[in-house]
This record gives C-alpha cells, sequence and structure tokens, in this order.
C-alpha cells in the first residue's frame, strides 16, 4: 500500500491518494496509477483546468530507478459554476502511469508529491505525498485497464479530417481560430487548446459547430506579457463532448 496522504498545513484533506500496482508489459514496464479519492461534494483538475482551475504538479523526485514516466489522462468532465468553466474530475480520479526503469530488472520505488487544486463551495491547494514500492509481480488492475479506455480518441479513431489554425494579433496576445472537421462528439462541445509552451496561457475557448466543421476561437497570452511565436506542430486541441473527447495533436495553417 502507498503511504497515507497528507494534506499540507495538518488539516485533514479531502482527498486521498494511493499508488495503484498493475504489473509489468510485455515491453518491461510497469503500469501503475495514482488513485485519488475525494470526499463527498469536492472535485479537482484536469492538467488544462480552464480559467477556473489549478492544474496538478507532479514531482517523482524522491524516487529511485525511475526512468521515463508516461501518463494517460482520462477524459475529463466540464464543470460550470458562477459564470466560470473548469475541467477536471468529481468523486475520485485513476491516472495511469507506465514506468520505464532507469535499470532494467531493478525494484522502481515512487516517492514525491502532487500539487493539486481541490474544490467544492471553496477552492484549496494541497500537497499530496506517495511513497510506495511497485509490485512486479501484480497482475492487471481492473481500475487502470478502465482508466486506460476513458482516454479520449486520436484524430483517426474520431474521424477527424483536417485540423488548421489561423492566427493573427491582439492587444493582449494572438487571436487563434481552430477549425477542425470531425463527426459530433456528441451534445454540446468544447474545445481546448494547449499552446504546448508552459508560458503561453490560452483562454477559455468560444467553440461553435457549422455542419462538419467545429470552429475554437480563444486568445493565447504570454505569462510575462512578452512577444512569441507559436508552432502549430506543437498545439494540442481537446474536443469535449456527451459521447466521447478527441485528442488532436498539431494543426495546420488556415
Amino acid at each position: 500500500m502507498a503511504a497515507p496522504a497528507l494534506a499540507g498545513g495538518g488539516m485533514e484533506s479531502p482527498a486521498r491518494m494511493e499508488i495503484l500496482d498493475g504489473g509489468m508489459t510485455a515491453r518491461g514496464t510497469y503500469m501503475a496509477a495514482l488513485h485519488l479519492t475525494l470526499s463527498d461534494g469536492w472535485k479537482t483538475y484536469w492538467r488544462a483546468p480552464g480559467d477556473a482551475g489549478i492544474p496538478p504538479r507532479l514531482d517523482w523526485r524522491g524516487s529511485r530507478n525511475l526512468g521515463d514516466v508516461a501518463i494517460t489522462w482520462p477524459a475529463p468532465e466540464v464543470f460550470d459554476q458562477n459564470g466560470m468553466r473548469s475541467i477536471g474530475y468529481a468523486h475520485e480520479l485513476v491516472l495511469p502511469v507506465e514506468i520505464t526503469p532507469e535499470r532494467a530488472g531493478r525494484p522502481v520505488r515512487l516517492r514525491g508529491e502532487i500539487d493539486l487544486g481541490l474544490c467544492k463551495d471553496v477552492c484549496i491547494p494541497e500537497t499530496l505525498t506517495f511513497d510506495h514500492r511497485l509490485d512486479e509481480t501484480a497482475g492487471r488492475h481492473p481500475a487502470i485497464a478502465a482508466a486506460m479506455a476513458q482516454r479520449p480518441h486520436s484524430a483517426a479513431e474520431a474521424g477527424v479530417e483536417s485540423a488548421t489554425c489561423r492566427l493573427s494579433p491582439s492587444a493582449g496576445g494572438m487571436r487563434i481560430e481552430a477549425r477542425i472537421a470531425m463527426p459530433s462528439a456528441g451534445g454540446h462541445e468544447y474545445a481546448v487548446i494547449e499552446p504546448g509552451d508552459p508560458r503561453l496561457w490560452a483562454s477559455q475557448m468560444q467553440t461553435d459547430r457549422i455542419g462538419a466543421t467545429l470552429v475554437a476561437t480563444g486568445e493565447l497570452v504570454h505569462a510575462d506579457g512578452d512577444a512569441f511565436a507559436l508552432d502549430r506542430s506543437r498545439i494540442r486541441i481537446t474536443v469535449l463532448g456527451r459521447d466521447r473527447a478527441v485528442d488532436i495533436q498539431g494543426c495546420l495553417p488556415g
């Protein structure tokens, strides 16, 4: 079992975390997951949390024999509260991680912390710690398999025909208009744009559907107010709908 999660300030946290073991893959990597359980009414945030959220930050520096870590984010929910939109998870989050050992055949110990935001009537920052030696003899974990199955569809899987991004200067930075030719994801669709540069901030996107094309417009701003160039190949667009989520990597000039 993982060590108990601790909240900052010594107060009881509305969240608890444990590490789930998923055993070894045929590639010689470990499958595991961070399992976050939230008290009733609380939620936490996705990697791109929206205007009203706090993005999670993972620190693995206390780990041993840790090479590469690949995270699979399950499709999140969209929350609208007091005119603000946030993106994340309610009740619980199972976050799968595939770990490549630095030295093959040797044990891996996951030790570190995650900084994240938790919200109910108020929002609070929390730091949860974990310390767990991975079990190479563990079998397939159904909760990890279920979370992997909830990942967004790729552009090919979702039938995306094209994705273009038109850029133009704006008062604070740059205006972006993304046009995505794809079947509906169901219900009201939301597009989230990640610029691919941690120094850049993307506003909440205005998303509309015009026939077979989804159109998302918004603003990109540099955190320091500086001028910037944008690499379209690094832009990541996630479309969140009632029936599915779609992950689109890069876009062409439009």
